[in-house]
């Protein structure tokens, strides 16, 4: 098995509280790989860690087949990795169709009015971002992330707050990018939605993580049915 994305064995501590321990993630080119675990669990963390946002303790991540004791997030995006974070994509001084403009420009992409259209925002390009809907931001972000052509994605937290329509169009639209090669990963707690979208499942806990399989084995498996599925997450 292959892999476009590798985070291996990674730590990280903030003064005496240990998040990660020895925590890994991967993506698979043409699939689309879950994140899960309790809130504070920090599956945030290891993402950020993974980019260079936090400086990791220790670990490794390796893409395209190169490795990296420090990552840095514009040198991964240079080589086709694009970060959706749970919020804040968008600069709310600029329209719609000014972020489209840009990102055309900067990703030669081609046919932006077809990627638009299949996420349903041509009729508000000329709105200022501020003025979106959770709903028309989340897909509008996720446009853009099409745009880049990534080789690999990574979107924290993309159905949080929406809308059974807007999850629709989400879920489709991360579908179709796996469908063209892209390795995604996502986190989240919708935990059907996600569900319904993902091929493996990995699960955070104690600062560490487990790769529990399909979503079919995921909801058969004992201690994770216990610990997440069926216990209340805060």
């Amino acid at each position: 098995m292959s892999y476009v994305l590798v985070a291996d064995s990674m730590a990280k501590s903030f003064g005496r509280k240990h998040v990660l321990k020895a925590a890994s993630l991967w993506a698979r080119p043409g699939a689309i790989t879950l994140l899960v675990g309790r809130n504070g669990c920090g599956k945030s963390v290891l993402l950020r860690c993974m980019l260079g946002l936090h400086w990791p303790d220790n670990g490794t991540v390796t893409f395209r087949g190169r490795s990296y004791l420090m990552p840095s997030l514009p040198c991964l995006a240079r080589r086709g990795l694009f970060y959706l974070p749970d919020r804040n994509l968008l600069s709310n001084r600029f329209t719609l169709n000014t972020h489209v403009h840009t990102f055309r420009q900067r990703y030669q992409a081609q046919d932006p009015d077809g990627v638009l259209d299949r996420l349903g925002l041509l009729p508000g390009l000329r709105r200022r971002s501020r003025s979106l809907s959770v709903g028309e931001r989340r897909r509008a972000e996720l446009g853009l992330a099409i745009l880049s052509q990534p080789v690999c994605l990574l979107a924290d937290e993309p159905f949080r707050e929406l809308s059974p329509k807007d999850s629709e169009v989400v879920g489709r639209a991360l579908r179709d990018l796996a469908a063209a090669g892209c390795g995604v990963v996502v986190t989240g707690h919708e935990v059907s939605t996600l569900f319904d979208v993902a091929e493996h499942v990995i699960w955070m806990t104690a600062g560490t993580t487990r790769e529990i399989g399909t979503p079919e084995q995921a909801r058969a498996h004992p201690e994770f049915r216990c610990e997440y599925l069926e216990r209340p997450r805060p």
